[in-house]
């Protein structure tokens, strides 16, 4: 009976956070201050991306792989257990809340078989060591619309070649083609490249040749009516020691994409191709604001695409206005760095 008074005391002073010593030892409430801030930080982000400065393309270079931000969650998480800190687990619950508000929607997914119409898009890699084998796997994919971008020349005869069989119609503009079961009119290039094409270059004299055209637009006649197609590829984004994430390309062409797709005339429309960006880019808003993404709306996952070895961004996208996405799918890789992108829309 005489033990029993310690040990209440010793209780006494674990709930009260005193030790022998008679020092106050912090509570579960205010342990892991680092944590707990570091939680909130995590989470302001997130929520507050579009806030961020885009100097040095900052803002982009998060936004592109925002996503990835949720894997900090477990660890954070990690070091509150360790710390045993309610503060920093009560935090962690504004970047999960934040997160999953972002890209929940992704991890339930809306897939469904079917579609009156199937796409699929393909950034080749103007250094395929294997057009030929890159070609008979696409075209092994059934789609009636196959867009290609970043062929080379020489390539572009072994595309032509491998898929005339499968594809009766289909046009090249510079570097982009489009291979369709169903007859093509109004074919064109759109002007998506600007003159300066880098972080150093300056603006070429007028004699110099233009770089070849990055994408182009063309009527498809489908049984539901015409439907409007365009295959881009926008320019290329650099990260540099100096200059940070260099996108001026990619944005001139962006909002020249933009500007293309807001005069388009028909409701009915696609666009396919690499535009070097994630829909939560604010590069592109201009451009997603006026369509959808068939990955979002009816895809399985986030459906990264960029590198093929270790898919980390969904920068190969298709965008549709005034047709139903069905479903949404990343093809098998092939001899590119990127993997293709396939989609069934309706009507």
């Amino acid at each position: 009976m005489a033990a029993r008074p310690q040990v209440d005391a010793e209780e006494r002073a674990e709930v009260l956070g005193t030790g022998e010593t008679g020092r106050s030892r912090p509570g579960p409430w205010r342990r892991g201050p680092v944590f707990a801030a570091l939680a909130l930080l995590l989470g302001l982000l997130m929520l507050l991306h579009a806030k961020i400065t885009d100097r040095g393309g900052l803002g982009s270079l998060v936004e592109t792989f925002l996503p990835w931000f949720g894997l900090f969650v477990p660890v954070l998480l990690a070091g509150a257990l360790w710390r045993r800190s309610a503060s920093a687990l009560l935090a962690l619950l504004l970047p999960v809340v934040v997160w999953l508000s972002l890209f929940g929607g992704l991890l339930i997914g809306g897939s469904k078989e079917g579609g009156d119409l199937t796409v699929v898009s393909h950034n080749v890699n103007a250094e395929n060591p294997d057009p030929a084998g890159t070609a008979r796997d696409l075209a092994a994919s059934g789609a009636d619309l196959l867009a290609l971008e970043e062929m080379t020349p020489q390539a572009t005869v072994t595309y032509e070649k491998e898929l005339a069989k499968a594809y009766p119609h289909h046009v090249v503009k510079g570097t982009v083609g489009l291979w369709s079961k169903l007859p093509l009119s109004d074919t064109r290039a759109v002007d998506v490249v600007r003159g300066d094409v880098g972080p150093l270059a300056r603006t070429p004299p007028a004699d110099h040749p233009k770089d070849p055209p990055r994408a182009l637009r063309a009527t498809v006649a489908t049984d539901q009516g015409p439907l409007a197609v365009y295959v881009v590829h926008l320019g290329s984004v650099r990260l540099q020691p100096r200059n940070g994430f260099w996108t001026d390309s990619r944005d001139f062409g962006a909002d020249a994409l933009a500007k293309a797709v807001a005069a388009e005339r028909n409701e009915r429309m696609v666009v396919l191709g690499d535009l070097n960006g994630t829909t939560d880019d604010r590069a592109l808003d201009a451009l997603t604001s006026q369509l959808h993404s068939a990955q979002d709306a009816a895809g399985d996952g986030f459906g990264f695409t960029w590198p093929a070895s270790f898919p980390m961004a969904r920068i190969d996208q298709i965008l549709v206005r005034g047709v139903q996405p069905e479903s949404s799918w990343v093809l098998p890789d092939t001899e590119s760095d990127h993997l293709p992108v396939g989609a069934g829309i309706s009507w």
